[in-house]
């Protein structure tokens, strides 16, 4: 984490959105990160979102699990709610608090090796239980932390920066929140902000679970020649299914678009995702035809990007227990803990 804060200078020129907050209310503490990390360039995505999106610093709630990934939250929001969860163990503490409190907006910062490894279980029971929060997994196929070994989604037959080469198939978390039934699932480069401040966008303001695999290339341990993760190999392969933009339902749209480029999305807020297409035959609503498009490229060596599914339907968390609309930190002891009879009452509806 950092402790170094940013000097707080005020100036009239400067840009302000509707609450009346600058650029600068979004920011966190200096980055500690090796210089030229992908992850910066999410973090300022990520500025760059809440900015737009005016969302008061304070309703937000920031978790992370262990890593070079999970030091990111430090970076943005010092306004926020954050924890760092034990490694892997993150989407348990985000259950937890969305449970209590689901009137916040929650984001999770992971990585590949938190994610896809140590936290596997967590990652896949939060994804089929649709908790509301945007995950956002900063993939780079290595441990960076520990100098640099291949991670759960390193590509078979990539180069280690030592010169090993990697006989295990990758855990690709895209196909894999596609099988468990995600209803918001999308892929971006950290190099791509014109794509990624749309999808951080979109993801925040989905009601349910948003995956956004970031490639997010390391530039000490896995940006040589043989790495499929690096600067150079994703700029040559990435493939944009589509370019996608976001549009709040309050503003007006004044960009105009030629005809049959853009699929417009609802999502439950009212607001929109506009989508132009790159493959005109492509469904953003078939969840078979996304697993078979990303899969069919992937043999290509292609990464997609772009926002791959999304099920408007899919109840989240909260829906589908049942809970009422009243944030449950809200309710007073006796509502929480009615006593023992309402207990043997609830247990005799299940005899």
């Amino acid at each position: 984490m950092s402790y170094i804060t940013k000097p707080r200078l005020s100036y009239s020129g400067r840009k302000r959105n509707k609450l009346g907050l600058a650029m600068r209310d979004y920011e966190g503490g200096m980055s500690t990160l090796c210089a030229g990390c992908g992850h910066d360039s999410i973090t300022a995505a990520l500025i760059q979102a809440f900015f737009e999106l005016n969302i008061p610093p304070e309703r937000v709630v920031k978790l992370s699990g262990i890593g070079c990934s999970s030091k990111t939250p430090a970076y943005f929001l010092n306004a926020s709610h954050g924890i760092n969860a034990v490694h892997g163990r993150m989407p348990a503490l985000a259950t937890g608090a969305n449970a209590a409190n689901r009137d916040l907006y929650y984001i999770g910062v992971s990585g590949d090796g938190d994610s896809l490894s140590i936290g596997l279980g967590q990652f896949g029971h939060a994804i089929r239980r649709n908790l509301n929060m945007l995950y956002i997994i900063e993939n780079n196929g290595v441990y960076g932390l520990t100098k640099g070994q291949f991670s759960a989604s390193a590509d078979k037959g990539s180069k280690a920066k030592t010169g090993e080469i990697n006989a295990q198939p990758p855990i690709d978390p895209v196909l894999m929140a596609l099988s468990l039934g995600g209803a918001f699932v999308a892929r971006s480069f950290s190099g791509d902000k014109q794509q990624l401040v749309p999808l951080i966008k979109a993801g925040l303001m989905h009601q349910g679970f948003a995956l956004l695999d970031v490639i997010s290339p390391c530039v000490t341990f896995n940006d040589h020649d043989g790495s499929t993760k690096s600067y150079v190999y994703t700029r040559e392969h990435f493939h944009e299914t589509i370019h996608t933009d976001f549009v709040l339902a309050a503003d007006e749209i004044t960009v105009e678009y030629d005809e049959g480029e853009v699929v417009p999305v609802d999502l439950h807020d009212g607001s929109h995702i506009l989508l132009r297409k790159v493959a005109p035959d492509y469904e953003p609503k078939d969840r078979g035809n996304a697993i078979s498009y990303i899969q069919h490229h992937q043999e290509k060596g292609e990464i997609v990007t772009g926002l791959l599914y999304l099920d408007e339907q899919a109840g989240d968390l909260h829906t589908t227990s049942n809970t009422i609309d009243q944030p449950l930190n809200e309710l007073s002891y006796d509502k929480l803990c009615p006593g023992a009879d309402a207990l043997e009452e609830i247990f005799e509806a299940y005899r």
